[in-house]
């Protein structure tokens, strides 16, 4: 069942990424977002493919993978499939579904746009993209199994 736009609106100010938006932001990103129902299982994002969307997980979790090692586990809230967009190289790692899944999907040119017009969302995108880089550091630099 699809969101209505007031209550789109009203589920992503309850994102971290979003919270500190504007009401009239957040009319804006959710008019941007496309609302995907997707079953436990679905392969989101393939490593060393192109990058294409930005996903926000609305509802359940998802594993992201490098190879065949998990690499996190992450569940609503968190956010994926933005180190592609904003770099243009490919994927870095694989996400699929472990649970059914809600997201909120936005197309890589629409998701640059928005960033350029809401310095507060560049801001938060950078932290969490200097914490990625920082666990993927530390991950490397655990024996494998």
């Amino acid at each position: 069942m699809l969101l209505r736009a007031d209550r789109r609106v009203e589920l992503i100010r309850g994102l971290p990424l979003f919270e500190l938006c504007s009401k009239r932001d957040l009319r804006r990103i959710a008019a941007l977002a496309d609302e995907r129902e997707l079953g436990a299982g679905t392969e989101l994002i393939r490593e060393g493919e192109p990058g294409r969307e930005f996903y926000v997980v609305v509802e359940g979790e998802i594993d992201v993978r490098r190879g065949k090692r998990r690499v996190a586990q992450l569940g609503a809230g968190s956010f994926v499939g933005e180190i592609a967009l904003l770099s243009r190289s490919p994927r870095t790692a694989t996400v699929v579904a472990t649970t059914p899944l809600r997201v909120l999907a936005i197309e890589g040119r629409d998701f640059v746009e928005l960033l350029d017009s809401l310095p507060e969302l560049w801001l938060k995108v950078a932290r969490a993209l200097a914490d990625r880089v920082e666990s993927d550091e530390a991950a490397e630099a655990l024996p494998h199994s």
